[in-house]
């Protein structure tokens, strides 16, 4: 009996054109490329400024073509679908929604994708500043606003290239457990697709806090491991082993990053070393709906400035190591979703992403490569 593939996702993140809200909130012009151009090294060998390779500073809209060599990139590296990240506020509002529509109209893109509802209230804070201002709120409004929801999703779903398992089409939920009648949502949702002529949604939730781990519902079907942010991964039973490099870091971020997510109080980063903690990466899958998250590198200074979190020494050879690990965890959780989701294509502001840079190239693709070739040996 054969092993199932494995396939790799990557986020995407569609914040590289202006809109006229961040136009008011950070100046005319903003995208996530106006902070990754005044990023400035905080200390001795920091890696920063960080360029764009091949692709540059690129514009999702007045560059039709480069959503197209992207995904020409990604599938020539191993990278089997994105997974945009997508804004709904409640009541039809929606933020960074043209570069995903210009996908699905043009055909050359022809990648396989699906979304991920970035359901969460914008503050000022994640851009580094004192004043946790909101900017913009999410909000839950119901069984009818789920319906229009749905309703704007549904020419995606149908879309040849839209990613669909068992007849039901993906759909990630950054937050699952902040929707206050899930019950309705997911109802709604599935009988939806249902009356669209699929099985339902393939309902995808995140962890990112000890309560989503908790989460019990026979209507969800995948738990991506997402709590790199503040915690690196879980608390008991650990990600990691407590006396490990990463053990003491894990313990460090739990204290100084959460519940209170204290990144608006920190004076200087926190700093730590990826390439020194990435072999004591200790994979645990804690359910059988558990799909593994990895990143390959990350230093949100660009965004954060001196309240940023930063993995030096991040490399395409210590990415690897961890991308390793985790395949071979999941190969031996044959009955796990057979996806490893990857943080992230594209969130350069963060320090995180897979594109080209001037200083590696390809390299941080062509691990996601080397490690699917292995696979098939």
């Amino acid at each position: 009996m054969s092993k199932p593939e494995i396939k790799f996702l990557a986020y995407y993140l569609p914040q590289f054109h202006p809109i006229p809200e961040n136009d008011k909130w950070w100046g005319k012009g903003f995208t996530e490329w106006t902070n990754v151009k005044k990023a400035k090294p905080l200390f001795k060998n920091h890696y920063q400024p960080i360029t764009p390779g091949e692709l540059g500073y690129y514009d999702l809209l007045k560059q039709p073509k480069i959503q197209e060599k992207q995904s020409e990139l990604a599938l020539a590296n191993g990278v089997d679908g994105f997974i945009y990240y997508q804004y709904w506020f409640g009541n039809g509002k929606m933020l960074l929604e043209k570069p995903a529509e210009k996908m699905l109209e043009n055909k050359s893109i022809d990648i396989p994708f699906c979304f991920c509802w970035a359901n969460e209230t914008w503050k000022g804070i994640w851009h580094g500043l004192d004043n946790p201002e909101v900017l913009i709120e999410q909000t839950y409004n119901g069984e009818k606003d789920y319906e229009a929801y749905f309703n704007y999703l549904l020419p995606f779903f149908k879309d040849s290239r839209y990613i669909v398992l068992d007849n039901k089409p993906m759909f990630h939920v950054y937050k699952l457990n902040d929707i206050p009648d899930l019950d309705v949502f997911i109802k709604v949702f599935n009988s939806l697709a249902i009356k669209a002529g699929f099985n339902g949604i393939y309902l995808v939730s995140t962890a990112t806090s000890d309560n989503d781990l908790k989460l019990n519902n026979k209507n969800v079907d995948g738990q991506v491991g997402l709590d790199v942010f503040f915690k690196m991964r879980y608390k008991e039973p650990s990600f990691f082993p407590s006396k490990s490099f990463f053990g003491k870091v894990e313990s460090k971020l739990k204290s100084l990053l959460w519940p209170s997510r204290s990144i608006g109080e920190r004076k200087k980063p926190l700093i730590f070393d990826y390439a020194k903690g990435v072999s004591n990466f200790n994979v645990k899958f804690l359910n059988k709906k558990y799909i593994p998250c990895v990143f390959p590198n990350w230093d949100n200074s660009a965004r954060s400035g001196k309240k940023s979190l930063v993995f030096k020494n991040a490399t395409p050879s210590a990415w690897k190591t961890h991308l390793e690990a985790a395949v071979k965890e999941l190969q031996n959780n044959p009955e796990n979703p057979q996806f490893v989701v990857v943080k992230s294509w594209n969130e350069w502001a963060e320090g995180n992403y897979l594109e080209p840079d001037k200083t590696f190239g390809l390299r941080w693709l062509n691990v996601i490569k080397e490690v699917k070739e292995k696979l098939k040996n």
